[in-house]
């Protein structure tokens, strides 16, 4: 009801499990898809992995409680662009789906960085419940082996990404131009085969760039 009420947005489709997300998004082709976590048939993370997946795939942000989801992280990894929590402001939730829309990675609230520092901190499970599947990463490993193919200065900026810098942030932190900094975070993309800035951040934190004992960074917007 919100969605359909704001003149720039427009619902395409409405799925009542994980399967069914997974077939609409394939026929519907959306820009965006707000993906429930819990679901019955197929949950959100395994339908995120295949919404993902495909050639020219939709953008996922994941619904979530926050405190009572176990799984966001795998949802990370499974290709999700950001999160929206429940209680969000009405409006908070549209700018979010805007931001994923024009291709960005919903790091504005703070929800994300805090979901990637607790969950990255909290061990592996042994084996993953049947009807949860276990994260399959999307970058290839972890750990700060990966950056041997980066320079000291995109180490610089990718560590500030993961603290949640935005570019202008970046600019004035390392007295670069906003334009830069964009081509930075561009190389970085490539070279770490990484999808969008969420992944950015998922690597900064995997590899110890950023502490998980840092403290939680403001939100920015």
């Amino acid at each position: 009801m919100v969605i359909t009420e704001a003149e720039d947005l427009e619902v395409v489709g409405e799925a009542g499990n994980g399967a069914e997300a997974v077939r609409l998004a394939e026929e519907l082709r959306p820009d965006v898809v707000v993906m429930d976590i819990r679901m019955p048939v197929l949950d959100g993370i395994e339908a995120t992995r295949r919404v993902t997946a495909g050639p020219s795939p939709a953008r996922v942000v994941v619904l979530t409680t926050f405190d009572e989801d176990e799984n966001v992280y795998a949802a990370l990894h499974a290709g999700a662009s950001g999160f929206l929590v429940k209680d969000m402001a009405l409006d908070d939730i549209l700018d979010a789906i805007r931001v994923v829309a024009a291709g960005e990675a919903l790091l504005s609230p703070s929800v994300t960085r805090r979901l990637i520092a607790e969950f990255t901190a909290r061990p592996a499970p042994a084996a993953a419940p049947a009807s949860v599947p276990a994260p399959a990463p999307v970058l290839a490993s972890a750990g700060a082996d990966r950056l041997a193919a980066i320079t000291d200065r995109e180490r610089e900026i990718l560590t500030l990404v993961g603290r949640g810098l935005a570019n202008p942030e970046i600019a004035t932190e390392l007295v670069l131009s906003p334009a830069t900094v964009k081509t930075y975070i561009t190389r970085l993309l490539t070279k770490l085969a990484a999808r969008d800035r969420v992944q950015l951040v998922i690597l900064a934190y995997e590899s110890g760039l950023v502490p998980l004992t840092a403290d939680a960074p403001k939100d920015r917007r």
